[in-house]
């Protein structure tokens, strides 16, 4: 059974960091593309960022780039999204995807599978 299981969500102030984490299990992943996607209240989800297993493709939404860093763990199956600079406008349920498509084919529709989303929020 796939799972996606996000961490590392909270409160923080506008200019402050968080670290979000996702554990991957039960499947190989290794040739997945790995994403974060975020939702805020009233709004449609949306594509922050993704990244594949190799590292060597990146790619981030526009609201995010410079502030925001996608990375990965080989080793411990897991993905992880560091942002940095944090707006209230970031405020959101973030959450950890994975796709089976490979990195030319992957779209924002593409994602197979889900976690459950951690809450992000920036007070002013």
């Amino acid at each position: 059974q796939v799972q996606l299981v996000e961490s590392g969500g909270g409160l923080v102030q506008a200019g402050g960091s968080l670290r979000l984490s996702c554990a991957a299990s039960g499947r190989p992943f290794r040739t997945d593309v790995m994403g974060w996607f975020r939702q805020a209240p009233g709004k449609e989800r949306e594509f922050v960022a993704a990244i594949t297993w190799s590292g060597a493709n990146t790619r981030y939404a526009d609201s995010v780039k410079g502030r925001f860093t996608i990375s990965k763990d080989y080793a411990k199956n897991a993905v992880y999204l560091q942002l940095n600079s944090l707006k209230p406008e970031d405020t959101a349920v973030y959450y950890c995807a994975a796709d089976i498509s490979p990195w030319s084919k992957s779209r924002d529709n593409t994602y197979d599978y889900w976690g459950q989303g951690t809450q992000v929020t920036v007070s002013s």
